[in-house]
């Protein structure tokens, strides 16, 4: 049972950290256009950069310049 429950929680933290990078990093808290293509575009856009802010590490280890 607690095999079960650590595994439940750990796919929830993986499913769960971008949207707090959207919410927290870009600020998206609610929808900002009329009409759903609008707003899956943004959403679309948003969840892009997430993908890009939690790789950022990665992707500049050589510079100094980023930033935690």
């Amino acid at each position: 049972a607690e095999r079960w429950e650590r595994y439940k929680a750990s796919l929830r933290a993986k499913v769960e950290h971008p949207f707090r990078v959207i919410k927290r990093q870009f600020g998206y808290m609610k929808v900002r256009y009329r009409g759903i293509a609008k707003n899956a575009a943004q959403v679309l856009t948003l969840f892009a950069l997430s993908n890009l802010w939690m790789v950022r590490r990665q992707l500049m280890p050589a510079t100094g310049l980023v930033r935690l």
